[in-house]
C-alpha cells in the first residue's frame, strides 16, 4: 500500500472499518451518518486511488480482502489512539465545566443516587449530568462514560476509584403478615411464598442462596429488575431479600432477619485514570465519596431496632 499515489484520510480508513464491521454498504452507512449511494462512491474512489481491491462481494456480504484488513486494523489502532488522544485532553480540563456522562443502574438511581446528583448541580452549575443508565459496564476507555457508579465486588482493573460503601442486604416482608412475636426462623420462612431475581442473577449470592434453601415450587415470582423485586414484596406477592437502602425506606416492609455480610457488596466509584485528574470528574469523585459516606449507615443497613431474629 505504500507505493500507491492517493493520499488516504481519516475518513477513508472510517468508512473501510465500517463496511468490515457492517459487511453491507446500507448498514455501514448508517454507522458513519451517511447514504447508501455515498458509501457505494467512496469505496470505489478509495479502491481506484490504491489500485487495489479493498473487499470481495459474496453472499454473505462484504468480505475484506488482506490488503483491506491491513487499512481495518490500521483503522481501528488509529481509533483507539485519537480516542486515548481525546480521553487525555479531557483530563487537563482547568474549569470544572461542561458535560459529565455518569453509568449507573436504575436502582441505586431510583432509590439512592437522583437527590445526590440534585444536589451536585445546585452546588456546580457550571457542569452538565448526562445519567446513562445500564445494568451491564460501559467502556469507560471508549468514553461512553467518564464516571461509572457500580455495585460489585470486582470493578475493572483498567479503571481507577474508590469503595464508597459496602451494599446491606436482609430479608424482608410486609410488617402486616409478622407480628413482633411471629416465627421467623428459616425453618418456618421456607414454606412462605417467595421473591426471587431471575436466574440470570444467579452471580448474586442472595439468589443462589434461594436456589438452594428454598423449594422452587415455593419462589413464586421471578423478576429481572431489584426494583421490580421490591414492588413485589411491598406489594404482598411474597418474602424476599433486598438491599436495605431500598427497603428500610419503605414502612410497610419489616425485616425478618439481620443482613448477611456474605450477601453484601461493595458500591464503587470509577472512572478512567486519563480522567482522574479532570477538575469535573475530580470535584463529582469527591462530592459523591462525601454524600456516600453521610448516607452509609443506610447503606450498610445499620439501625436502631434490631432485626427479628437477631
Amino acid at each position: 500500500m505504500s507505493g500507491t499515489s492517493k493520499t488516504l484520510a481519516w475518513d477513508d480508513f472510517r468508512l473501510i472499518k465500517a463496511i468490515a464491521e457492517a459487511r453491507a454498504l446500507p448498514a455501514a452507512a448508517s454507522l458513519i451518518g451517511l447514504n447508501h449511494s455515498t458509501v457505494f462512491r467512496r469505496l470505489g474512489q478509495i479502491e481506484d486511488g490504491l489500485g487495489l481491491k479493498l473487499f470481495e462481494r459474496h453472499r454473505s456480504g462484504y468480505v475484506p480482502t488482506p490488503a483491506g484488513e491491513e487499512m481495518v486494523q490500521l483503522a481501528g489502532r488509529l481509533d483507539e489512539d485519537i480516542t486515548a488522544f481525546t480521553r487525555k485532553l479531557a483530563g487537563q480540563e482547568i474549569q470544572p465545566a461542561g458535560e459529565l456522562r455518569v453509568t449507573t443502574n436504575d436502582t441505586l438511581l431510583v432509590d439512592l443516587l437522583t437527590p445526590v446528583f440534585g444536589a451536585f448541580l445546585q452546588q456546580c452549575p457550571e457542569i452538565r449530568l448526562d445519567i446513562l443508565l445500564s445494568n451491564q459496564a460501559l467502556n469507560l476507555s471508549k468514553r461512553d462514560a467518564d464516571v461509572a457508579i457500580r455495585a460489585t465486588d470486582n470493578p475493572p482493573e483498567t479503571l481507577v476509584g474508590r469503595r464508597g460503601a459496602r451494599i446491606a442486604w436482609a430479608l424482608y416482608g410486609l410488617a402486616s403478615r409478622f407480628p413482633p412475636d411471629a416465627d421467623t426462623s428459616m425453618e418456618t420462612l421456607r414454606d412462605q411464598n417467595w421473591i426471587s431475581l431471575g436466574d440470570q442473577f444467579a452471580w448474586l449470592k442472595a439468589v443462589r442462596f434461594l436456589q438452594d434453601y428454598v423449594p422452587p415450587e415455593r419462589i413464586v415470582y421471578k423478576v429481572n429488575t431489584v426494583l421490580g423485586l421490591a414492588e413485589a414484596v411491598e406489594a404482598g406477592i411474597g418474602i424476599g431479600f433486598l438491599p436495605c437502602f431500598i427497603a428500610d425506606t419503605k414502612p410497610a416492609l419489616v425485616r425478618l432477619a439481620a443482613p448477611d455480610p456474605e450477601f453484601a457488596a461493595d458500591l464503587w466509584l470509577l472512572t478512567h485514570p486519563d480522567l482522574r485528574h479532570s477538575p469535573r470528574v475530580r470535584l463529582f469523585l469527591d462530592f459523591m465519596a462525601a454524600e456516600i459516606g453521610r448516607m452509609k449507615p443506610l447503606i450498610e443497613g445499620e439501625r436502631a431496632v434490631a432485626a427479628r431474629g437477631s
